[in-house]
């Protein structure tokens, strides 16, 4: 299912939402296409290079994806198989509720903003240099992915989110999240932390 540029149902219970929702078209600093997902569609590689997706932000700390299909590229270590990855992947590893540390939230801006502006060495040790699409995944992809998408957009498009909450209710509508599940859809102690962590990053870019 090639679900790219197609409107999202936007009154869907929770397991109904779409496998993987365009939220945010051509970021005008970025230039890619920004999508959510749950665990569904972060692991379906064909869903994921159809769309153009190039590297997986995975927001959550009780989720893993194993993207290497050539070992061999970098290692053939008996006992586990590691190297690089069909796509560029990287974690941010929040739990779905309280329990993070206050500058995760912080940390998790700056790791998603460094997924869409690191740049790899021309080596064969790094075969994955393609910058295409990001998705930003967790479990459900309803709660830490939409928060940490809201964050980015709010920080880095202020005109157009001038609040962390524009932001987060154009994400909610984006990926079809229904209205009775606002309260959970991010957590509430998840929106809390990323209003600090908004706090402290206009500090750190001020400086």
């Amino acid at each position: 299912m090639d679900i790219h540029g197609e409107n999202q149902v936007k009154t869907q219970p929770s397991e109904e939402l779409p496998k993987l929702s365009l939220v945010y078209k051509q970021h005008p600093l970025y230039g890619v296409d920004f999508f959510i997902s749950g665990k569904e569609g972060a692991s379906d590689l064909d869903l994921l290079r159809r769309n153009g997706i190039t590297t997986v932000v995975n927001c959550a700390v009780n989720l893993d994806f194993n993207f290497v299909e050539q070992a061999q590229l970098v290692s053939d270590h008996e006992g586990s198989v590691y190297g690089p990855g069909e796509i560029r992947y990287y974690k941010i590893g929040l739990i779905d509720g309280a329990g993070n540390p206050d500058t995760q939230m912080l940390a998790a801006h700056y790791i998603l903003r460094a997924a869409l502006e690191q740049v790899l060495p021309d080596k064969l040790s790094y075969p994955r240099r393609e910058m295409g699409n990001i998705l930003i995944n967790c479990r459900g992809g309803r709660s830490r992915s939409v928060i940490v998408v809201s964050l980015f957009l709010h920080l880095t498009l202020p005109s157009e989110f001038p609040a962390l909450d524009d932001a987060i209710a154009f994400v909610r509508d984006r990926r079809g999240l229904p209205e009775t599940e606002w309260y959970k859809a991010p957590k509430p102690v998840l929106i809390d932390s990323a209003n600090r962590a908004a706090g402290w990053i206009r500090m750190i870019e001020a400086s």
